[in-house]
């Protein structure tokens, strides 16, 4: 079932902007269109984003009242540190004593390196006590005069007492200052951590202001009614008013898009995406349908920004081989791009007549073992894109296709000077590059204890065909392309929940503490437009640093499901049994609702107990929930207090450690609430509590209990 609604996801690159159409319904893709991104333009990146949307609704034929969703993520922010574009920071300090004295070390952030040779400019003033309103007029005079164009208000222990820090701020927006203060960008302590994390957010913030304005009356002049998200760099959106406080959060959201379009409509549970492009490839994790996010290092040192935990390795669709001998000894980091030649697999046959092998140096300080052509229509590049299409890696249809006998031709001459055929010398190359991603690919999958029975590699990026569909054959692993992966990014901006994630330090918090935090959460994203039904919220209390997290997410509607693409009971049950490596006659249904059913095994083991593996399938026959060896109960909301405290009092542990509840997973309605966060049996069933309030009486309720060692 199709609407006339649509969801628009707008992805700001550093060359193109690119936009996509979704149907808000069906999720299925109706229009991509590219532009060039308009960096020189009087309106910035506004005018390219509202340029390829008009160019998208006349493409699809829709109107801008159909826009039910429109979000847009950029680069801007990444960029403007990358290359040092960034404000003037006020820094005031606040604090006497030895509070004083560890506020006024802050000063000490004016040598930070933004790039090579340019350091972070910040001028720095001190208020002894910030209800003295002259001495803190002063301050902000003293930094003024420096030239700073936004303040950042930090104190120690303002976590707790915000006061003088909301003073200072106050007063700085008085005078019409854009103003940050620390407590608002992180309720974590560690000062130097929490006031370098505020000052990167305050150097971007009025570049990220100006813009923010500029792409919201754009939009709004266009006729677009629906509010405007902001991809984040956890693979959320924001709300535009949430961008304006904190644009810090963009920073490194290019990659999230990614990902969240291969969490979204690949239904990703576990594995690892690889975004790949003509230099490099990113590769991020989801494991057990969440992406993996961890502070971010910026300037050199960490800081309170929760993003994506990519990494970054510099093999991509376009990277050039490099040749000693009779040998392929690398492949990258230089690419065909920023050599400036072509790629050789792209060329007309006539073109490579007369192809003869050259070894050169792409750029000044590169090694001389980059192998080109030279040919009759000029000099090509060899790379990864000509290896996989000269083996039949690229399916039909694929951005990186060519015509296979122009791959081949492309190869014929290295292959001539390695001593082999085409196809050796194409695994070679393709082996060389790939070799790079997979030790990196592996290092994260022993990072997150990935379960490789279930594990899959899921490829996006305009060069997805040139990593990832080999990488799958030389580790066993299964691997596919995502569906348009070359507009992946920004399908994963259309279709992004809104994200809010809440951290507080709290020794020996209880049920209480907890669940204020969790609630915060909640509120958050309900307050950015969220649906309230539909919120889901993850809470995690860490014992040894005794910080409580929650993350919520949520849409801007509840969404509806086109049930002619849902899987049946045989697709479900092949599913659950590939994923358990059984077969489907020993693999049994142990429970259910109607979004999913859960499937079951038993594997018998010499000299120690059998395990008894879970696997959770969604209506759409995608295994969203996998565990090693768990207990499964069915129950009801009303029946779930009574039955969940007894699950979870026979499954916690004791030890030299402590306490040990389970990992406690509910699958209500269409939703699974992950509460294996939390490790103290109380506010376990207090969280589980929180989760079935307002739900009927009478609804199924599954709890899926693993017994943590």
């Amino acid at each position: 079932m199709n609407t006339h609604r649509i969801r628009v996801g707008i992805d700001v690159g550093g060359t193109f902007t690119d936009a996509v159409a979704v149907d808000a319904t069906s999720l299925d893709l109706l229009g991509q269109v590219k532009v060039p991104t308009s960096h020189h333009h009087e309106d910035g990146v506004a005018h390219g984003i509202v340029e390829a949307l008009g160019r998208l609704l006349e493409q699809t034929g829709h109107t801008p009242e159909d826009v039910t969703f429109l979000a847009h993520g950029t680069t801007q922010a990444t960029n403007a540190l990358l290359e040092g574009d960034v404000a003037t920071v006020g820094l005031i300090g606040v604090g006497t004593g030895p509070g004083g004295a560890l506020t006024r070390r802050l000063a000490a952030f004016r040598k930070l390196e933004l790039t090579a040779g340019k350091r972070l400019p910040l001028a720095y003033a001190h208020v002894d006590d910030p209800d003295d309103s002259a001495a803190v007029a002063a301050a902000l005079a003293a930094v003024t005069r420096e030239g700073a164009q936004v303040v950042v208000a930090s104190q120690p222990f303002s976590v707790d007492r915000p006061e003088g820090e909301d003073a200072v701020a106050t007063a700085a927006r008085a005078r019409g200052l854009p103003t940050t203060a620390a407590h608002e960008i992180t309720s974590l302590y560690g000062l130097h951590k929490r006031t370098r994390t505020a000052v990167v957010n305050a150097a971007i913030l009025p570049r990220m202001l100006a813009t923010a304005d500029l792409v919201d009356a754009s939009i709004t002049k266009a006729g677009v009614s629906a509010p405007l998200m902001v991809m984040r760099c956890d693979g959320g959106v924001m709300s535009l008013d949430e961008m304006r406080r904190r644009p810090l959060l963009t920073v490194l959201s290019g990659p999230a898009a990614g990902v969240a379009g291969a969490l979204m409509q690949e239904r990703v549970s576990e594995g690892l995406f690889l975004e790949t492009g003509g230099t490099s490839t990113d590769i991020s994790v989801v494991r057990r349908g969440k992406v993996a996010v961890r502070h971010a290092t910026m300037l050199g040192r960490p800081s309170y920004l929760s993003a994506l935990d990519v990494r970054t390795v510099g093999v991509g669709g376009g990277s050039m081989v490099r040749v000693d001998g009779r040998k392929v000894v690398g492949v990258g980091p230089r690419s065909a791009h920023i050599a400036g030649l072509p790629y050789a697999c792209f060329a007309e046959p006539e073109e490579l007549r007369d192809a003869r092998l050259t070894l050169i140096r792409p750029m000044a300080d590169d090694p001389a073992d980059y192998a080109v052509l030279d040919a009759a229509g000029g000099r090509y590049a060899i790379t990864m894109t000509c290896a996989a299409n000269a083996l039949g890696r690229v399916p039909d249809g694929d951005f990186a296709r060519c015509d296979p006998a122009a791959a081949e031709a492309a190869l014929a001459p290295l292959a001539a000077v390695l001593g082999t055929d085409v196809a050796s010398a194409a695994t070679r190359l393709l082996d060389a590059g790939t070799d790079q991603v997979r030790t990196v690919a592996e290092e994260m999958m022993r990072d997150y204890r990935l379960d490789k029975d279930t594990a899959l590699l899921v490829g996006g990026g305009g060069g997805a065909a040139t990593v990832t569909p080999h990488l799958a054959a030389v580790t066993g692993l299964p691997g596919r392309i995502a569906r348009h992966n070359e507009v992946i990014s920004p399908i994963g901006v259309a279709l992004a929940l809104i994200r809010e994630q809440v951290e507080r330090i709290v020794p020996g918090a209880g049920q209480e503490q907890i669940l204020a935090v969790r609630a915060e959460a909640e509120a958050a994203v309900i307050a950015q437009g969220a649906a309230a039904e539909g919120v889901e919220v993850e809470v995690t209390v860490d014992p040894q640093t005794h910080t409580v997290r929650a993350v919520a997410t949520g849409a801007t509607e509840l969404r509806t499901q086109d049930r002619a693409h849902r899987a049946g009971e045989a697709d479900r049950l092949r599913a659950a049994a590939e994923s358990l490596h059984a077969d489907p006659a020993a693999v049994r249904v142990l429970a259910g609702t109607p979004a999913h059913t859960v499937y079951g095994t038993e594997v018998h083991r010499r000299f120690r107990a059998d395990r008894h593996p879970v696997r959770v399938v969604d209506a759409d026959g995608v295994v969203r929930l996998h565990a090693p060896d768990a207990r499964v109960a069915e129950t009801t909301v009303g029946q779930a207090p009574e039955t969940l405290a007894r699950l979870v009092k026979e499954a916690t542990s004791y030890g030299d450690g402590g306490v040990r509840a389970p990992a406690l997973r509910l699958l209500l309605g269409s939703r699974i609430a992950d509460l294996s966060g939390v490790l103290d049996p109380g506010p376990l069933l207090a969280l589980a509590r929180s989760e079935l309030r307002a739900r009927a009486a009478d609804e199924p309720v599954v709890a899926v209990v693993e017994v943590r060692a």
